[in-house]
């Protein structure tokens, strides 16, 4: 498998993955224009335009959108993150072609009908309903707000319902000329895919585009602080987090492999100490979520509310505690489960039309699968125990409670006690 990569004169970039043993191919384009590249008054609309895209093109309806590639027998599909939109499809190799004409014109050739500007609201609204109706949704949102407070990187994708109640045609298309320019877009194919083919697609349907200077991207700050929600609910919904390296940052594979060991599976701590052996929860996990330039390492847990406080004081224990005693073979059993997650999920072509797509935009190259193991493989215990005592030493954390947490230590309790 070769990836190759080629730049368009205007700045677009196409980057392609060959797979011999398969029929199929994931090819789409990828935005750099996500949550953190809106203005407060814009909030939600990056979404909101990723819906918009699939109501209609000036060649093509709604409905022509999904039959052209349902005809096939493929997919279509999109994302918004905070830092990229994603239209992409799933397809025979032969109809590669179909699908990235279908995909050009949604990018770039979006009606935006005020009737179905109406339709989609309304759709959004619910959407937006949903979430935060979803305890276990809805408090990811209020701690990115919390860690990153009063800057883009901590706003909600989604957008608030009084923003998303307003947007109209001007606020679509203004979205897209300051963000839709070739330089922010990539087009990203794995599978069975012919690279100069592609290239030539690609150049047919963005190569007239002009490019534009680029924006500025408002960088991330941690912040930390407490947003406590009390309601009547069955369980107390907990989330915690701390300021986490970047993509670009050398220790980003150190607080992956810190995160997996606490809570990254059956076998983790936290799962082990709070589930297994004295039965306070029911879900509780630890993650890392990393940005071009920050992150957040993040643990949630559910539970009742009378267990909440052991809760919170084991899990405070085992993250003080680690900063010593983090073995070898929970290290070891972290890199493997890391590794494996990367490996089987490169078995897909979505996956590695993802990993092609989100690597180039960070680096501007796409690393190679050999290069991100051996950084993996690199990580030592002391480095893991070292992530640990900075977040002890660092005194910042950011805390989300929901339903019955009246009684729930406040975030200054915790990260004395994490320090002490």
């Amino acid at each position: 498998m070769t990836v190759e990569l080629h730049r368009l004169p205007n700045g677009v970039r196409v980057v392609t993955e060959y797979m011999p043993s398969l029929a199929s191919a994931s090819i789409g384009v990828w935005v750099a224009a996500g949550g953190r590249h809106e203005r407060l008054e814009q909030n939600g609309i990056a979404h909101f335009l990723e819906h918009m895209a699939f109501k209609g093109t000036t060649t093509r309806s709604a409905l022509q959108i999904a039959e052209a590639i349902e005809d096939v027998g493929g997919y279509i599909n999109a994302y918004t993150s905070r830092e990229m939109t994603a239209y992409y499809a799933r397809v025979l190799g032969e109809d590669t072609g179909l699908a990235l004409d279908v995909l050009s014109d949604i990018v770039l050739n979006p009606q935006f009908d005020p009737r179905e500007i109406e339709v989609e609201r309304h759709v959004i609204l619910q959407e937006i309903g949903q979430a935060n109706d979803t305890p276990d949704d809805i408090i990811f949102d209020w701690l990115q707000e919390t860690a990153f407070p009063d800057q883009p990187l901590g706003r909600p994708i989604l957008g608030p319902t009084e923003r998303v109640s307003g947007f109209g045609v001007d606020d679509l298309s203004g979205f897209v000329r300051e963000r839709y320019a070739p330089g922010n877009l990539i087009v990203a194919g794995a599978g069975a895919v012919d690279h100069d083919a592609i290239v030539r697609l690609a150049e047919a349907r963005f190569g007239h585009l002009q490019p534009v200077a680029a924006s500025s991207t408002e960088p991330g700050r941690f912040g930390g602080g407490e947003h406590r929600v009390m309601k009547t609910l069955e369980q107390a919904h907990v989330a915690m987090a701390f300021a986490s390296p970047g993509y670009r940052h050398s220790d980003v594979y150190a607080a992956q492999i810190f995160a997996t060991a606490m809570g990254g599976g059956m076998s983790s701590r936290l799962f082990q100490e709070a589930r297994e052996k004295r039965g306070l929860c029911y879900s509780i996990f630890a993650q890392t979520g990393a940005y071009s330039d920050s992150g957040l390492l993040t643990i949630y847990a559910g539970t009742s509310g009378e267990e909440l406080g052991d809760l919170v004081d084991l899990t405070v224990e085992e993250l003080r505690r680690s900063a010593d005693d983090l073995s070898e073979a929970e290290i070891a059993r972290a890199r493997a489960q890391l590794k494996a997650g990367l490996l089987m999920g490169l078995e897909s072509p979505s996956s590695r039309a993802e990993r092609l797509a989100r690597q180039l935009s960070i680096w501007d190259r796409v690393p190679s699968i050999a290069e991100t193991v051996e950084r993996i493989d690199a990580v030592t215990t002391a480095a893991a125990r070292r992530m640990a005592e900075e977040l002890a030493t660092s005194r910042r954390a950011a805390l989300a409670l929901y339903g019955p947490v009246e009684g729930a230590r406040d975030v200054g309790d915790l990260t004395e006690r994490l320090a002490a």
